[in-house]
């Protein structure tokens, strides 16, 4: 393709039907800009299945001029680019301006289903809020996070989604030079815990009202209504993020970086870096190398979700109450009822692992009694609980494949015949127990050998047919694929990853 030394103008043929509301918010909200032009972009991969979703002509993305418009380089008709201000807690410490350093929103689509979400380009080049960074995005990184959003897709787990992943023809220095890409993400907002404490930091409670009335209006309309809608708003995120969180634990997703800036306001997952699946099951789990604390590791993220909503809270108080001490009530009161939210929908996700269909008073001590000895016997999470689906409530004849996982088969034995006890309760045949399993428990995740040789392959020998393939078996993560056995496979131990990295 040939070379750009400025965007392009918009075409009137553009494949995008925009409806743009952040960009009618205050000036102060954001910084209107263009994506910085990149070199000779090529497409990796189109989400075809999304385009069609958002009402995008995905045959017209694939031409010169939509990966053009997808690379940055042409800013198609009724966009309007801009990045967001935000400002956040990383790993506890206090930074009063962040934004979008590297991404830049193009503007807002309403798909067919009637909901409207943004359509984001991630590694657009420099913005005012890039910190002395360059704005762009690396291959590695870009590929990781199409691979694991699109498979939480698939999970069923409330995320941002992968429209497409683009090539710049540039080399980005990192430790090293490494081929340039851009992301093309989707998501119902990217409003973030951050955007609310950049203004809330500043004392501009006005701006903070025109958020959460914005918010309110496009994700929550039926707290707009109400005689308190501020004390709703903070209710539903609250209850988003209990639920989100759970979904997170229920597959063994680590996000990495829970900083109040990559918490979603609309309960997603969003900003996807260092994040990794388990493999072997501990609840002191951590890959992200920037993590030296444990800070977010996997145990501590449903407390980390907690502390990053009082966050929250504390911004909307001025709109709570004049009286502080009655705003302060009202907050502790919503969000004192998060660790009930989530412990009740993580405890409905672990008795449906272990396939029990009707409630019991012993079913949280049954469910964590096997994940302590998954944990002693190091056994592996998502097989442990995909091998279980095929016990046999009555006989023991099924259970080698699963009690193989643990070092002392005996710890399993033990704890299978007390499972064997409750399961006989429920007076389920065994057929409808595990399908209701196999529609709770992947056989497939992105585990991080596979994601890593994926990426590597792409990199080294520009060969995208691995990413390719792990995207199509993690469509289904929860059918059986005889071809694609070694994808759910652990890994051997040369192939254990311990650590990731961030992207910037």
């Amino acid at each position: 393709m040939a070379n750009f030394s400025q965007v392009i103008a918009a075409d009137d043929a553009a494949p995008f039907d925009f409806k743009n509301t952040y960009a009618g918010l205050p000036e102060r909200f954001f910084v209107r800009l263009n994506p910085t032009p990149v070199r000779s972009p090529q497409l990796i991969r189109l989400n075809n299945g999304l385009a069609k979703h958002l009402g995008i002509d995905p045959n017209q993305l694939q031409t010169m001029q939509g990966v053009e418009i997808l690379s940055g380089n042409r800013i198609p008709a009724g966009a309007e680019p801009l990045a967001m201000a935000y400002a956040g807690h990383q790993f506890g410490s206090w930074v009063p301006q962040l934004g979008d350093g590297r991404a830049i929103l193009l503007g807002e689509v309403i798909g067919q289903d009637g909901v409207r979400r943004d359509i984001q380009l991630k590694g657009a080049g420099r913005t005012p809020f890039s910190r002395m960074g360059d704005g762009r995005a690396v291959l590695g990184p870009v590929l990781r996070e199409y691979i694991v959003s699109e498979a939480m897709y698939s999970l069923g787990v409330p995320t941002t989604r992968a429209l497409a992943a683009v090539t710049t023809g540039e080399k980005v220095m990192r430790e090293r030079p490494f081929p340039g890409a851009i992301f093309a993400r989707v998501a119902q907002s990217h409003v973030r815990v951050g955007t609310f404490q950049f203004f809330a930091a500043r004392k501009d409670t006005e701006a903070v009202r025109f958020l959460a009335d914005y918010v309110i209006a496009r994700h929550f309309p039926d707290t707009e209504s109400g005689s308190q809608p501020y004390l709703g708003l903070l209710r539903a995120v609250v209850s988003q993020q209990a639920k989100l969180v759970a979904r997170w634990q229920l597959v063994g997703f680590i996000h990495g970086v829970m900083n109040t800036d990559n918490t979603s306001i609309v309960g997603e997952t969003i900003d996807y870096g260092p994040c990794a699946f388990m493999d072997s099951y501990h609840p002191e789990t951590v890959y992200s190398s920037i993590d030296q604390t444990g800070r977010y590791a996997y145990s501590n993220q449903p407390g980390i979700a907690y502390w990053n909503l009082g966050c929250f809270a504390q911004t909307l108080l001025p709109l709570f109450d004049k009286d502080v001490d009655m705003a302060v009530s009202q907050a502790e009161e919503i969000i004192g009822a998060y660790p009930s939210l989530f412990e009740k929908a993580y405890l409905s996700g672990l008795r449906s692992k272990i396939g029990l269909l009707k409630e019991n008073e012993e079913d949280q001590e049954l469910a964590q009694d096997l994940l302590d000895r998954m944990t002693k016997n190091e056994a592996d999470y998502t097989l442990t609980f995909r091998r279980l689906c095929d016990l046999v409530g009555s006989r023991p004849e099924a259970d080698e494949p699963v009690r193989s996982l643990f070092k002392n088969p005996a710890d399993f034995d033990d704890w299978v015949l007390r499972w064997r006890k409750r399961v006989a309760k429920e007076e389920v045949n065994d057929v409808r127990r595990q399908e209701a399993m196999r529609g709770v428990n992947p056989a497939y995740i992105p585990r991080n050998h596979l994601v890593e040789e994926a990426i590597n392959a792409a990199i080294n020998e520009e060969d995208f047919s691995q990413f390719d393939k792990l995207i199509t078996v993690l469509s289904s993560p929860y059918d059986d694929q005889p071809d694609f056995a070694k994808y759910a496979a652990p890994p051997r131990p040369d192939q254990v990853i311990c650590a990731t990295y961030c992207g910037t």
